[in-house]
């Protein structure tokens, strides 16, 4: 077997497990694909989310704070608007090879 891979399957301690398990879960809802996909390569308040998604404020709004407390998404105020981004490019990478193998 190889070296690496052996290495690798040793390391996967509960934390590691529960990381990685609650990143596909975030990977696992079409919503937040959309918004992650969305979000992707600029910043949109949480508004233009739910109109560009045609989703409801209140379903955009539960969906960034389940993402950003796992890290995937940072946000910054101005002034009473809240704008978001992507914050792991890690994740990112994988969910647009995810979304190209889908189109394979």
């Amino acid at each position: 077997m190889n070296e690496q891979i052996e290495n690798v399957r040793h390391e996967l301690d509960e934390e590691t497990l529960f990381v990685v398990s609650q990143l596909f879960k975030a990977l696992g809802d079409p919503t937040r694909i959309r918004i992650l996909n969305l979000l992707c390569c600029e910043e949109y308040a949480v508004n233009d989310i739910a109109e560009s998604l045609n989703l409801s404020q209140s379903t955009v709004s539960h969906q960034l704070r389940f993402l950003k407390n796992l890290r995937l998404v940072k946000f910054r105020r101005e002034g009473t608007t809240m704008y978001y981004t992507s914050d792991d490019e890690h994740v990112m990478n994988l969910l647009h090879q995810a979304i190209d193998h889908a189109k394979h």
